[in-house]
């Protein structure tokens, strides 16, 4: 079979989250950040599995993607939208309880309008200039929005993944600044922000990346093991050209093994000359160009070559393939394309 596996470790995300719930006081929940699939990995196994963990509310980007999880998991979590009520998002909202972040004045007046008695909450803007309601906006509706009962006020860190950055003290004073006596549960904290500290709590963090293995999270479990089956293996004499471009010249006599994936699948074609696969523990060299469906690999010095190579493993987490490539863990996560075959262990999977 010439299909690249992804095997994904439920009981692994899982453990993350109790993880990083651990570093929260008692009187602070954790939530889940579940947008773009679970950040690749699958939505319904991980939302699943996160929900028999004790996960009750949820994070997704878009309104489609919170419909799609609560087919998954049923009328009790909570699930956030953090684009807010869009134009379209009306009938999906209302219908399925959930519960959009208003970014902007337009969004209030449509919730309003069109929904009106139906949950929401606020997302603020102190500092990173992307979403949410800035300070004079903030202070103009307060006091309407307040009346109405929100579920939640939100901001978002911009350098949490920095700790000495300035940014980060200066926007939680920004967002104490715009929040306190409210009297309403408050969510600052991703990832990095759960790891800043306490007082980066308040009563919601909302991990994302930290779940699926990622940086900034170091003590996390890795989740991923994705296999490349070898489809053919070869000798290549001293001189000889490997791939498109004849970009790697043998240096000396050595064994090519072409495994079946490519930036198709989304290993991106920077990770030539830089990226390793592994073969039981031993890491291997990838030679030549990446192409749409095959990457190249120099195994002379192994003994024996496997059935298939591993491009994240233990020994290759996603922030080390990530650097391989010049890019972030995220874009890694999030790129991994259709043609796998996906297995889920752990967390109750099938």
């Amino acid at each position: 079979m010439a299909r690249a596996a992804l095997q994904i470790d439920l009981d692994a995300i899982t453990a993350n989250w109790r993880a990083l719930d651990g570093q929260s006081g008692a009187a602070c929940e954790t939530a889940a950040v579940v947008k773009a699939d679970a950040y690749g990995l699958g939505a319904g196994p991980v939302a699943r599995a996160l929900a028999q963990a004790g996960v009750r509310r949820f994070f997704v980007a878009l309104a489609e993607e919170g419909a799609a999880l609560r087919k998954v998991l049923g009328n009790a979590p909570e699930i956030y939208v953090l684009s807010g009520h869009m134009p379209g998002d009306t009938e999906l909202l209302g219908q399925l309880a959930l519960t959009p972040m208003l970014n902007s004045l337009d969004q209030v007046t449509r919730h309003f309008e069109s929904l009106p008695g139906a949950p929401f909450g606020v997302q603020l803007d102190t500092g990173m200039n992307r979403l949410g309601m800035e300070a004079g906006e903030w202070q103009a509706v307060a006091p309407i929005l307040l009346g109405a009962g929100p579920r939640l006020l939100l901001s978002h860190l911009a350098c949490a993944d920095e700790p000495g950055h300035p940014a980060n003290a200066a926007q939680l004073a920004e967002f104490r600044r715009m929040t306190d006596g409210t009297a309403v549960a408050r969510s600052f904290a991703a990832t990095g922000g759960i790891l800043l500290g306490r007082d980066y709590h308040f009563d919601l963090t909302r991990p994302g990346i930290g779940l699926y293995g990622g940086a900034p999270f170091a003590e996390a479990r890795p989740v991923l093991r994705l296999s490349l089956p070898v489809v053919q293996q070869r000798e290549v004499l001293a001189g000889e050209t490997v791939g498109y471009g004849c970009a790697w010249r043998a240096a000396t006599d050595s064994t090519i093994a072409t495994v079946a994936a490519g930036y198709a699948d989304g290993l991106l074609r920077a990770l030539a000359g830089g990226a390793q696969l592994w073969a039981e523990g031993t890491a291997c060299p990838v030679v030549g160009r990446i192409s749409m469906d095959l990457i190249t690999v120099d195994v002379t010095h192994l003994d024996r070559l496997p059935e298939a190579l591993d491009i994240l493993c233990p020994e290759q987490g996603i922030d080390a393939l990530a650097e391989a490539a010049g890019t972030i863990g995220y874009e890694i996560l999030t790129g991994l394309g259709a043609r796998y075959r996906r297995s889920c262990s752990g967390g109750g999977a099938a």
